[in-house]
């Protein structure tokens, strides 16, 4: 079942249009369904197949900060067709609802979907992991994407030129199990969202 994001930058009146840049590094990085592109002046949409990369998303934009997120879960008109804008069904109007929800919550995120309950629920811990990654230190960060890539907390420290307990100390305080205990629970709550 396909996902529908539906992404504004917040305050873009008062600041320099980032759509484009954001577009690449999307398009660059995630596979879609159909790819990422501007729909509106400062906004944008993607479509993806799977849940996993949609919390990826999510979290790569509340890390780069300054985006109201609208996530629509369920179906969408087939054949697919070949833009983002000239989709239609279900999931981009849940998208839109979702965008225009996120604009009114202080994470900046919502989630509409075929099942609401579980919409819902989604929301709820996608919230939850938009606040750990927004709160995270540099130094945390850095930590966590030595760890992320593969390299143990001792191969961490030495590129890091700190103590291997250093490195837990910064993966404790920026909450890396938390999150990685909630990406997988997000993905099964979108899942279920879509119906």
């Amino acid at each position: 079942m396909p996902y529908v994001l539906t992404v504004d930058q917040k305050a873009s009146r008062r600041s320099p249009d980032r759509v484009g840049e954001t577009l690449r590094e999307l398009n660059d990085a995630v596979p879609a369904l159909l790819g990422f592109e501007r729909t509106a002046g400062d906004e944008f949409q993607g479509v993806l197949a799977d849940p996993d990369e949609v919390v990826d998303v999510v979290l790569r934009l509340v890390r780069a900060g300054g985006w109201s997120i609208g996530i629509g879960a369920g179906p969408v008109q087939t054949p697919l067709p070949p833009t983002t804008r000239a989709g239609a069904g279900p999931a981009f109007l849940s998208a839109r609802r979702a965008v225009d929800a996120a604009k009114q919550r202080s994470a900046r995120l919502a989630v509409r979907g075929a099942e609401p309950g579980d919409a819902g629920d989604a929301q709820a811990v996608l919230s939850a992991l938009a606040v750990v990654v927004d709160r995270r230190s540099d130094q945390a960060w850095e930590a966590i994407g030595l760890v992320s890539d593969g390299r143990t907390q001792a191969q961490a420290a030495t590129e890091l030129g700190i103590s291997r307990q250093a490195v837990g100390q910064r993966l404790a305080a920026g909450l890396w199990d938390l999150e990685r205990d909630l990406r997988p629970t997000a993905a099964r709550l979108l899942t279920r969202a879509a119906g």
